[in-house]
């Protein structure tokens, strides 16, 4: 089975910063045993500020700027929610 693209959206805000969002349905497997492969990331000032994403071999994680820690992915609502509420986070300085 082809990695099928669900859901894939850019923005980019008049400051310049980006938030893009991808989400592909793939085979289920030990890294993505929900069948999904998704990757979530707010870029301020050129750098990652904040992502999310499930990548080969490293399971569901999330990334603050250069801190990393592992994701509990419940479901596609709940990640862009959480997703969301981080970018806001951010924006406002508290992470």
């Amino acid at each position: 089975m082809k990695a099928e693209l669900l859901f894939h959206r850019k923005n980019i805000e008049r400051n310049g910063d980006i938030v893009e969002m991808i989400l592909w349905k793939v085979p289920p497997s030990k890294d993505r045993p929900h069948g999904l492969k998704y990757s979530l990331v707010y870029i301020h000032e050129g750098k990652r500020a904040v992502g999310y994403d499930n990548a080969e071999g490293r399971g569901d994680h999330r990334h603050y700027g250069q801190r990393e820690q592992r994701y509990r992915f419940i479901d596609v609502d709940t990640l862009v929610e959480d997703f969301k509420n981080d970018v806001e986070k951010a924006k406002r300085g508290e992470l």
